[in-house]
């Protein structure tokens, strides 16, 4: 049996929590598991050294920020290959690159194209455990590259899948996956199992446990998840397929994300090609687009809304401006205060009345929706940031998610 385990950087903060890990890691394996490892870097690492390469440079350059961004993992994996072989279990640590993830060329959020693991399965087959540094690989240029926010997690499914894992143990600072943020809603509920896909919904809305590529690659290579806890060690929450056997929650969980900002470009020509010509231009600077809402024409005119990132809402903005007039928009706006809350649950396909019980929560609550989008087992709401706490509590406690069984 394979166990890949990955420990985030509070698992890995400190000494004490290093020789916690190891002690941990040494006992799976004297459950008679193979065991591979992925680690974080230790507690801030990353945002200390974001900082020191904002000291230097006013832009840091991409390819030197991600050599550096990559020594933070180091760090941790040669500590706990010291902590493991101090208790006698045999171990090695692998970069990225040495481990065989080959990512393309996308500097800061790079995406794995190949694992190929040679030379951590020839650790396996000499009894070691093999420690894997996450977050980074090397491109088919051969330079180092970072995965971007929750590379880490990434990292590990993506070597759970290549080298036949049969679990994927993902250890953090929370005891698994709960039926809203424990910080906004005391009340939370801790979920046993979860489907691939609500878990994939999660993750894009705001769910900060897991990565939303990491999901995605489990998904895809059908790689169980089990999402626990580094400080208590106890079963946490299944990430797996869903089974069609079993009826599902109407719904599971409410997110929210305060991570994204609104622009508006006004009054653009209805005519065919204009979407395609805006957002075939952010798509070209690799501006992630989510939610897109376009108005009923008037007069030959529509409006366009849609969220990007807060982080590069700068970047869109240079962007629009740019083909606006060629849209014959009449102005350009955004709106940074926004957030979006969402509910999330497979039950949802089989259930109508769920989206009109969430309006009527929020209009209970004096809180207007901005813009509205909805899958099969999601409907989410833009709202103004400052109401978005207020809105998940009452929406978790209108749909009685806390005493869901």
């Amino acid at each position: 049996m394979l166990t890949v385990q990955k420990y985030g950087g509070t698992s890995v903060a400190d000494p004490d929590r290093i020789r916690a890990v190891a002690d941990h890691i040494a006992r799976t394996r004297r459950g008679g598991a193979e065991v591979v490892v992925v680690v974080s870097a230790m507690g801030k690492t990353t945002d200390d050294l974001l900082r020191l390469a904002r000291e230097v440079a006013r832009q840091p350059h991409g390819r030197e920020l991600d050599m550096l961004l990559t020594a933070g993992e180091r760090i941790s994996m040669s500590l706990l290959c010291m902590a493991l072989i101090d208790l006698g279990v045999p171990a090695v640590s692998f970069t990225g690159s040495q481990a065989g993830i080959v990512t393309d060329t996308t500097h800061g959020k790079a995406k794995i194209l190949e694992v190929r693991g040679d030379r951590i399965r020839e650790a396996l087959a000499r009894g070691a455990v093999a420690v894997v540094a996450g977050f980074q690989g090397i491109s088919t240029d051969r330079d180092i590259t970072t995965l971007g926010r929750g590379g880490s997690d990434t990292t590990a499914v993506a070597l759970a899948a290549a080298l036949g894992a049969e679990v994927c143990e993902i250890y953090t600072d929370v005891s698994g996956v709960f039926s809203a943020d424990p910080r906004v809603v005391p009340e939370a509920r801790k979920l046993s199992r979860v489907s691939f896909d609500e878990m994939l919904e999660m993750a894009a809305t705001g769910g900060r446990v897991l990565a939303l590529r990491s999901v995605e690659f489990a998904r895809n290579h059908h790689v169980p998840i089990h999402v626990r806890s580094s400080f208590t060690w106890e079963p946490g929450t299944w990430v797996v397929e869903e089974d069609p056997t079993v009826e599902q929650a109407i719904i599971s969980a409410v997110t929210h994300d305060t991570s994204e900002a609104k622009v508006t470009i006004a009054q653009v020509a209805d005519r065919p090609g204009v979407a395609a010509a805006l957002f075939r231009a952010l798509a070209d600077e690799a501006i992630n687009v989510d939610m897109i809402v376009q108005n009923v024409s008037t007069a030959g005119h529509t409006d366009i809304s849609f969220t990007v990132p807060r982080d590069d809402l700068h970047r869109a903005l240079t962007v629009v401006a740019k083909v606006a007039a060629d849209l014959e928009a009449t102005g350009v706006s955004h709106d940074a205060g926004i957030a979006r809350v969402t509910l999330v649950g497979a039950g949802m396909k089989s259930n109508p009345g769920v989206a009109a019980r969430m309006f009527e929560v929020l209009a209970a609550e004096g809180i207007n929706i901005e813009m509205i989008s909805t899958s099969s087992i999601r409907i989410s709401c833009v709202v103004a940031e400052a109401e978005v706490e207020r809105a998940v509590r009452a929406l978790h406690r209108a749909f009685e998610l806390e005493a869901a069984s």
